[in-house]
């Protein structure tokens, strides 16, 4: 059994895909509510970019990785926040990483939300699942609740 944390990579399919999602968002196109995250690298201290779906729950909003502990998710823990972009509106936000025990609604209201696009990543919990399978499967997938700071 690995002790590495568990990461799926995108396909090169996603990896496209993905690419096209940011450029929509850096030039004011959301798809559903996407947007671009930007977030300092832990090493380089370079600004990295990777497309996001913010998750709105209960008045908070939350970024979760579906999937895994992606870089992104590694260098939000070193630098706890970052920035999201629509087009020329970007705002800036501090992060904070839930625990396990927290994140069941959170992950189960994103995968109602975002499933048709994510559920490949969560090694076949649905948002159908129950709380205990959501709950078995958090530790796999990073969320963070996020407030904007400008």
């Amino acid at each position: 059994m690995s002790s590495s944390p568990y990461y799926l990579q995108g396909s090169p399919l996603n990896v496209r895909l993905n690419r096209g999602i940011g450029w929509l968002a850096r030039h004011g196109i959301s798809l559903m509510g996407s947007a671009e995250m930007s977030v300092p690298g832990r090493k380089s201290g370079r600004m990295q970019r990777v497309p996001v779906n913010p998750h709105r729950y209960d008045g908070g909003q939350y970024l979760v990785s579906a999937r895994g502990h992606s870089q992104w998710v590694r260098n939000m823990r070193a630098a706890g926040g970052g920035e999201l972009r629509v087009g020329r509106r970007a705002h800036a936000f501090t992060a904070v990483e839930l625990p396990d025990a927290e994140k069941l609604p959170i992950l189960r209201t994103y995968l109602e939300k975002w499933g048709w696009e994510v559920n490949q990543y969560f090694a076949g919990v649905t948002a159908k699942s129950s709380d205990e399978e959501i709950t078995a499967c958090a530790a796999d997938h990073p969320v963070f609740r996020i407030t904007v700071t400008s």
